[in-house]
């Protein structure tokens, strides 16, 4: 029986750590009939030693989504490798320690447009680089913090996100006629790299204990891996502009 993905191409960020919901993306979508490259950033070889540990060999592909340079080369190295894309996961964020941690009122703007850069806007230019290689249409699948709340510690991330789920739906709008679905994955916290750059991560992430209706795993990102190819698959053919929850139920709780 063939996988849910098979025979499509998928470029995928943000795999630092194999306890990465991008990395278990990456594998997951190999296991289901994908062929893959990933990109990195700042230090791809890292993330070629990480690479070794997924079902096939990869390609890694060095991009900082804040250079232009890197962005305008891509749809080449991409197409040279893969002919094509279907499918697109942006799985980056970056906030500068000033921007985190119970920083939130003093946290200067130069700090909170990186944030905005790296972690909002790169959706779109991400996706840009890519359309090129979208000529039949495809599935771009971002990774969101619920950005309905604030939350304890996550300060001008949170604000990023809610900018990085309103370009999401914006792009929705835009991309739609070229049969482009872009929708989200929110995961409840995972400790990832990413999760441990945040200063007073164990507090946010303790939220989960006390409400999420189903358990809640920290060392498990399958579950969100698993609804991100589920969205770069064929079985969501009519959805975008959506953010689907795999958190455990907690944001339907009050409290």
């Amino acid at each position: 029986m063939s996988g849910i993905l098979e025979g499509k191409r998928v470029l995928i960020t943000g795999v630092l750590m194999e306890s990465s919901i991008a990395f278990h993306t990456a594998k997951l979508a190999q296991e289901q009939g994908a062929e893959i490259i990933l990109t990195a950033f700042p230090r791809p070889t890292l993330t070629e030693r990480i690479a070794r540990k997924l079902p096939k060999p990869t390609k890694v592909i060095e991009l900082d989504v804040t250079n232009d340079e890197h962005l305008g080369r891509l749809a080449d190295i991409v197409g040279e490798e893969l002919g094509g894309l279907d499918g697109v996961v942006h799985s980056i964020g970056f906030a500068p320690q000033d921007a985190l941690g119970g920083n939130f009122l003093n946290t200067p703007f130069e700090s909170v447009a990186t944030a905005m850069h790296v972690s909002a806007y790169s959706l779109k230019s991400l996706t840009m680089a890519c359309l090129p290689l979208m000529q039949n249409g495809g599935s771009v699948v971002g990774l969101t913090f619920d950005a309905q709340f604030a939350w304890p510690q996550y300060d001008w991330m949170g604000p990023a996100k809610a900018a990085l789920e309103a370009t999401s739906r914006y792009m929705a709008r835009d991309l739609g006629k070229q049969n482009i679905r872009c929708n989200l994955i929110s995961a409840g916290p995972i400790g990832s790299m990413a999760a441990k750059s945040i200063p007073g991560f164990g507090e946010l992430a303790s939220v989960w204990d006390s409400r999420s209706p189903l358990e809640w795993d920290l060392k498990d990102p399958e579950p969100a891996g698993r609804g991100v190819v589920a969205l770069l698959s064929d079985w969501f053919p009519k959805t975008t502009g959506e953010i689907i929850h795999v958190d455990g139920g907690l944001h339907a709780i009050g409290a």
